[in-house]
């Protein structure tokens, strides 16, 4: 096979002829070392996060021996009994590798023999699965992608007993599983394995670690470059939606290292992908590191690997749990043992940064290696310092320059806003441009609502995406953000959607009481610019810190706007007068209108739109700038779902008619409490007596706050100009307004 770019000392090696590996490779060697091994043995008894550790994965894999070992032949979706236990088999033969180099003991170097025999006499003559919805079908599972996940898990265990098998055994796993095993997913799939997404990057690394195994430098290649004549059409689809192949797209793990990640760690299908993706990143990375150490994984593209880490605990709730934008599961959080393995990595073979050993002790688990050990021992120690999130700026793209993520935090992650403005997240990117969640502490606020799916739920379309994740979840309706002629951004087309990302104005955060983040995008419509800004404000006169929320739209047409709050509680006031329908009927047909129920219509009956609800205990108000012809719509989810798939959650919606540029603004305000143990009720209203845009053109837009108390406040943007030293001056009503930069918040004059 004709060869991609490859390293001055590759050919060198190759020049003279010798193998790229040390001539006799000692086991283990791909996460596990025999120094490290050495080192876990000598420290038993002696670490007790470590300890703990050994003891309970001890109980979980001797509980599996004395079950005997199942192999079945594979028929479920993900969910059924035949996917999972085969997915128990690799992850229980991988901790029973790590048990076999600690302890010494030869029960389970014998249970991982058994278990791959069993494996190398059914493969040579299995099929492919039975199911047939994945567009790569795997052999063990119902999708390439579990396949690559098993060999994985099963190239560590491999390695962990590798000096314990003959070399006639080895050949014979070798020449009937392993490599067979990795032609498949890989030769035989390209259409998963040769492209730029997570389950690619699952499928590099399997073939990649179990190259590193056997030492076959051919696989290697295959697994760091990918397959350069795969006979893949350019531009071809596959039924994840995500491009196949486009021209000069480069493949294999290394352009999965490069594409996906911006220079910050941010990866472009979100949070929730991301986890997932870090292990097969974070492990292959390492078993590089011990094994072809010359290639500098970890330090690739200035050590985005280690920076991902990062970027992945800075986008949690106060809770730990992962921000669900674009395809994410709500409750996924770094307790994962994804993120456990990326904690104990990250601290080992980064700057052992002691915020990491707070993350580690919430944990409560540490990996059996000497990453692990590292970990355990810096707490044993007493190192461990908080881990402090604070407000952050999380650029995507390869190289930064599209669009990203802004999180805000005020104080003890009191109030987070979380701000998308990013690039679409290939297949797993919804159609949101400029959409936001609102978070206090943990409890969301304002939700975005992630996926239609129920992970490994057999009872929900085999546990699989269901239909509604394009009929709802992706659709831009379904997010905080502008709707236009009920249409999606970009129509909701990926190839169309995939050229473009929102552009930052300006984000600062240099002062903790008044915190902005602002973004442009000009594409998602035609011939129409949508300008948000978010500002998160402390302010003297209210209780808690609030979000100010202001939507500029400029467009050349007249347009029917629908801006959409999904507020998480119960209802408890509102000052417009509604109709609510004796029978429920859809909002609309398509792009996610025809799932939401219209409730109640009503209109404004003053210039400031009230609505208050109660959530987790908290009380909350939307106020909004309104105009007497909106429309305010009283929406729920659920119609058109006949199966259930959907929650049933509900939302304010702003509609504008028959309206070319305009302007939105809203606070949303949280203040008070609520306890059901002593029925008391503290700060139920709202701070605010009048939201006013007092001024709105090209160059600048001016919001104008009121308290109950009679204090007043204003914010003033420069909507032309975001540069830091540029100094502006407004004049309104009278007053004069002057300061330096791209916004003001002040008390008014």
């Amino acid at each position: 096979m004709k060869k991609m770019k490859i390293t001055a000392l590759l050919l060198v090696a190759a020049a003279l002829n010798t193998p790229l590996a040390v001539q006799s490779q000692e086991h283990p060697n791909l996460i596990m070392t025999k120094a490290g091994v050495e080192k876990i043995r000598n420290n038993l008894g002696q670490v007790p996060l470590f300890d703990t550790s050994v003891q309970n994965i001890k109980d979980e894999v001797d509980a599996e021996i004395a079950l005997g070992i199942d192999t079945p032949i594979p028929k479920d979706f993900s969910g059924g009994y035949t996917h999972q236990r085969h997915k128990l088999n690799f992850l229980t033969a991988q901790k029973a590798g790590a048990l076999y180099q600690i302890l010494q003991d030869d029960k389970y170097a014998k249970y991982i023999r058994d278990m791959l025999f069993q494996y190398e006499a059914m493969y040579k003559d299995l099929p492919v699965h039975p199911q047939e919805r994945s567009y790569a079908r795997g052999k063990l599972f119902w999708q390439c992608l579990n396949d690559s996940n098993w060999l994985v898990y099963m190239a560590q265990a491999y390695d962990a007993i590798y000096d314990t098998l003959t070399v006639k055994e080895r050949d014979k796993l070798e020449n009937n599983l392993f490599r067979p095993f990795a032609d498949f997913i890989s030769i035989e799939n390209p259409q998963f394995y040769n492209r730029v997404h997570n389950h690619s990057t699952w499928g590099n690394a399997a073939v990649g670690m179990i190259a590193l195994v056997m030492d076959d430098k051919e696989l290697l290649d295959r697994a760091l470059y990918g397959i350069e004549d795969d006979g893949l059409e350019l531009g071809g689809r596959d039924n994840d939606g995500g491009f196949i192949k486009v021209a000069g797209q480069k493949a294999g793990f290394l352009a999965n290292l490069d594409d996906p990640f911006s220079p910050d760690g941010y990866y472009t299908e979100g949070p929730y992908y991301q986890r997932y993706a870090m292990y097969p990143f974070l492990i292959f990375g390492l078993a590089m590191k011990h094994v072809k150490p010359e290639m500098e994984v970890f330090s690739h593209k200035d050590n985005v690997l280690l920076k991902g880490v990062d970027a992945l605990l800075n986008l949690t709730d106060a809770d730990g749990e992962f921000f669900p934008l674009n395809d994410g599961q709500k409750g996924m959080s770094y307790y994962t043992p994804a993120l456990v393995t990326a904690v104990d990595i990250a601290y080992q073979y980064g700057e052992q940064n002691p915020q990491l050993l707070s993350i580690a002790e919430r944990q409560n688990q540490v990996l059996l290696d000497q990453s692990g050990l590292a970990v355990a021992i810096g707490l044993r120690d007493g190192k461990a310092k908080p881990f402090v999130k604070n407000s952050i700026n999380l650029r995507d793209g390869q190289a930064g320059d599209q669009g990203g993520v802004g999180v805000l935090r005020y104080g003890n992650e009191d109030l987070t806003l979380v701000f998308k403005y990013a690039a679409q997240g290939l297949s797993h990117g919804h159609y949101d441009k400029l959409s936001f969640s609102l978070y206090e502490k943990g409890d969301e606020v304002l939700q975005d609502y992630g996926l239609a799916r129920f992970v490994n739920i057999g009872q929900k379309g085999g546990g699989n995406y269901l239909k509604e994740n394009k009929t709802w979840a992706k659709t831009t309706i379904a997010h905080n953000t502008l709707s236009i002629n009920e249409q999606m951004h970009f129509s909701g087309k990926y190839e169309i959607a995939s050229e473009h990302h929102s552009d930052l104005y300006f984000y600062d955060d240099a002062n903790k009481n008044v915190q902005v983040v602002s973004a442009i995008e000009s594409n998602a419509y035609p011939d129409t610019q949508m300008h948000r800004t978010m500002a998160v404000i402390k302010s003297d006169g209210f209780e808690k810190p609030f979000l100010l929320d202001i939507m500029k739209v400029k467009s050349e047409q007249k347009n029917q706007y629908d801006l959409p709050f999904y507020y998480m509680g119960q209802v408890l006031s509102d000052n417009f007068e509604y109709e609510s329908p004796a029978v429920l009927k859809p909002l609309g047909d398509d792009n996610g209108y025809q799932h939401l129920y219209l409730e109640g219509k009503g209109k404004p009956t003053q210039s400031n739109t009230q609505f208050s609800w109660l959530g987790n205990g908290k009380y909350y108000t939307l106020t909004s700038a309104t105009e007497t012809a909106d429309e305010l719509l009283l929406t729920r989810l659920g119609a058109n779902d006949p199966d259930f798939n959907l929650r049933r959650d509900a939302a304010l919606m702003i509609r504008r008619k028959d309206t070319a540029s305009t302007t939105f603004a809203s606070v949303i305000e949280p203040h008070g409490s609520y306890s059901p143990v002593s029925e008391l009720s503290v700060n139920s209203d709202s701070s605010i007596a009048q939201l006013t845009v007092v001024h709105d053109d090209d160059k600048y837009t001016a919001v104008s706050i009121d308290n109950v108390k009679g204090q007043k406040s204003i914010f003033i943007l420069s909507n032309t100009d975001a540069a830091q030293n540029t100094k502006h001056k407004l004049k309104m009503n009278g007053k004069v307004y002057r300061w330096t930069g791209p916004y003001l918040y002040a008390d008014a004059l």
